[in-house]
């Protein structure tokens, strides 16, 4: 999603966020970060490397006026004047502290940087980030005692791993300013993009394709699954993946034509299923829209196609090929042991 090779730190801050639950209290640094060399080659990849495969962009969000959305506000006070940085760094700290409306929100360090010559869709321009640090490795530390040295173990920030981080780019569109977002801890995902950021998904092709194969799995477990079985689940998954590689845009009317060739009586269920998803989830599911690749290749590593038996037996079906489903897997009833069966048909042992 974004390009980082120009990209550098102008300012950088780490505060302390506690939790009102708990009675853990903010603590601020007065003064920016200045770098030396070592620490800086090794920050810059640690914030911006997690944003580079990011599919999904989001916009501020308030209900009455998007100006009013603090992050929002505090961004474009750092964006128009930088000397206010350090000030409403701050400022940003006590919003996340004031969203801890848990004892179960961690407390950690905050980091926020601005970042000059990020590139986004072609365009170079400023970020601010805000990451959230809430887990810390243990590592070893060796010292010299005495004549002999010794070890004792430490705790400090994995390079690894970003816990929770967001990117606010200096560029709008129709919606407003585009909104990056990482969090490998969702545990408390309203925390951090609702309650937090207060963002909304953009009304793009990345968020048009995510919603219409979320559909799909939805509707492939609730109605297909326990209607007609994991064998037609898992047959409907591979051809719904099928037909969004095969094709650059989606009509609606060309995928149940596709998808549902085999069984007409699946038609009124997924208009019905349609209707209920988008009340449900807030969302619209677009009838017509282009095919997002990075977000099609996202979701098709989250679709699960086994088929687990209770004979401790499962059966894996590949989701590149949909025709195999139907051409080499037969599905019957033994009567002499009473149980069921899958037949699978094969040339050759892998």
């Amino acid at each position: 999603m974004i390009k980082r090779n120009r990209a550098t730190i102008s300012k950088f801050i780490i505060h302390k966020v506690g939790n009102k639950f708990n009675s853990a209290t903010n603590i601020f640094s007065e003064g920016a970060v200045t770098f030396d060399e070592e620490s800086y080659e090794l920050m810059k990849p640690f914030l911006l490397k997690p944003f580079g495969n990011v599919s999904e962009s989001f916009r501020f969000n308030h209900h009455a006026n998007i100006e009013l959305n603090e992050i929002n506000s505090y961004a474009s006070q750092i964006f128009n004047d930088e000397t206010t940085f350090v000030e409403i760094s701050k400022h940003i700290v006590n919003h996340l502290f004031e969203q801890s409306n848990s004892a179960q929100i961690k407390i950690g360090d905050v980091i926020i940087a601005l970042f000059e010559d990020v590139e986004y869709k072609e365009v170079v321009t400023q970020a601010i980030g805000v990451f959230k640090i809430e887990n810390k490795i243990d590592f070893f530390q060796t010292f010299m005692e005495k004549d002999s040295l010794d070890v004792l173990v430490q705790k400090g920030i994995s390079t690894r791993k970003l816990d929770k981080g967001c990117l606010i780019i200096n560029s709008s569109d129709g919606e407003g300013k585009v909104v990056l977002s990482v969090d490998t801890n969702n545990y408390d995902a309203q925390y951090w993009l609702n309650h937090f950021l207060n963002v909304k998904y953009a009304d793009d092709n990345n968020q048009h394709t995510q919603n219409y194969i979320e559909m799909c799995k939805d509707f492939s477990e609730e109605i297909i699954k326990e209607d007609f079985g994991i064998h037609e689940k898992s047959k409907f998954l591979a051809k719904t993946v099928d037909f969004f590689k095969e094709n650059d845009a989606i009509n609606i009317n060309d995928f149940k034509e596709d998808v549902f060739s085999e069984n007409e009586d699946f038609k009124p269920l997924f208009d019905d299923y349609k209707k209920q998803f988008e009340d449900v989830n807030d969302v619209l599911v677009r009838n017509q829209f282009a095919v997002s690749d990075i977000v099609l290749k996202k979701q098709k590593q989250k679709i699960k196609t086994e088929i687990k038996l209770d004979t401790n037996i499962q059966i894996k079906l590949d989701i590149d090929a949909p025709d195999a489903a139907s051409e080499y897997l037969e599905k019957g009833y033994d009567e002499e042991k009473k149980m069921k069966f899958y037949k699978v048909y094969y040339n050759e042992e892998d």
